[in-house]
């Protein structure tokens, strides 16, 4: 489960992280009694589970009255990468000197926490290249790790050691909330050398979600997103027409970009999980065949301990079923890679060595079905 942005704020500051002061509201009216009580200037954020709203025009700076007007609607009614704004962020400005980058992600192939970090912040960390990486435990951060973290990025005295406070939080909201990634970005370095968190992002590990009681305020699902849920796997529908299907939230998320800057629309977010079965992934399959939308699926698997056999079969299933009738382009690599392309040979599924080549040759046969 992605959170808003606003709700991985309202995380953070549960545990300690300073966050700007701000507003939440889906309807004018509250916004305008919103921005009376925050004061001018401040930022009109769309509220929505996709990055580069900044690009698409969904944040935007308000300096009055007039502009308000105009850019609240505008915003409210804003789509990215396929998703619709759900609600409005009204935040105070900010004195920015500088912006870092921040995050924990779980690395589950290393059975580990991974600190990324980086001097440059506010733009996508997959650009960034003087990250500082490391790989801690699936506990707590120390405080002697952090401040070897903090000390890499180049910070020293008040904003060094309120980089390391902040971390440690963040390590706290990692493990107790068990998230599969906690980023903050940008973190920003103030005037007077305050820290404060400006964007935030966490995704919950779904099946831990049962533990966890307190964050289903944060949940909106559809039908079709609550009977995914009930089956075992995650499933986020989208306004596009290309169904997004692999394994770990964080390669379907980045996947999922990676189809939008091809110029591709994202129908729907499925994760099938670490602990998929040829059922679960069929009964995903029937999900997205309920999408009327859907005029393509793109699969981007990394078989460990869900071999791609187990993903093959289920295509092979849906096929004889009739339950796909869409052209599937799919990457898989790692268990029984070259097995599941020999099973899938012949049919609609077409195979890729790499995810860029799916991905264009999807974009290319939907636009051209129309």
């Amino acid at each position: 489960m992605r959170l808003l942005e606003y709700q991985a704020k309202s995380l953070f500051s549960d545990y300690g992280i300073p966050i700007p002061k701000g507003f939440t509201s889906t309807t004018i009216e509250q916004g305008r009694k919103d921005a009376s009580v925050l004061g001018y200037p401040f930022v009109i954020k769309a509220q929505m589970a996709v990055g580069g709203r900044g690009k698409a025009g969904a944040i935007q700076k308000c300096h009055n009255a007039d502009e308000f007007e105009l850019k609240y609607p505008e915003i409210m009614q804003k789509v990215v990468k396929g998703e619709k704004t759900k609600a409005i962020l009204l935040e105070k400005m900010a004195d920015i000197k500088k912006e870092l980058y921040l995050s924990l992600f779980l690395n589950r192939s290393k059975r580990c926490y991974t600190i990324i970090s980086s001097s440059d912040g506010g733009v996508e960390i997959e650009s960034v290249k003087n990250q500082v990486i490391r790989e801690v435990g699936l506990g707590n951060i120390e405080t002697k790790t952090a401040e070897e973290v903090g000390k890499e990025v180049g910070l020293k005295d008040k904003a060094l050691s309120q980089f390391v406070d902040i971390l440690l939080k963040l390590s706290k909201v990692t493990v107790e909330k068990e998230a599969e990634l906690a980023e903050i970005n940008p973190l920003a370095v103030l005037k007077d050398d305050s820290l404060l968190a400006l964007d935030g992002k966490v995704i919950i590990d779904d099946n831990a979600m049962f533990r966890h009681d307190e964050l289903r305020e944060f949940q909106e699902v559809s039908e079709l997103e609550e009977r995914a849920e009930k089956s075992g796997f995650s499933l986020v529908e989208l306004d596009g027409n290309i169904a997004v299907v692999g394994n770990g939230a964080g390669l379907v998320m980045s996947t999922l970009d990676m189809l939008s800057d091809h110029g591709g629309k994202p129908a729907c977010f499925l994760d099938v999980g670490g602990g998929a079965t040829t059922d679960t992934v069929y009964e995903a399959l029937t999900l997205i065949s309920k999408m009327k939308k859907v005029k393509g699926i793109l699969v981007n698997l990394y078989g460990g301990i869900v071999k791609t056999t187990t993903v093959a079969t289920a295509f092979i299933k849906a096929y004889e079923n009739k339950i796909i009738d869409v052209p599937v382009f799919a990457r898989m690599s790692g268990a029984e890679a070259d097995k599941s392309k020999e099973m899938l040979k012949g049919s609609r599924t077409k195979m890729f060595d790499t995810i860029e080549d799916a991905i264009n040759a999807g974009v290319i046969e939907v636009n051209k079905s129309g």
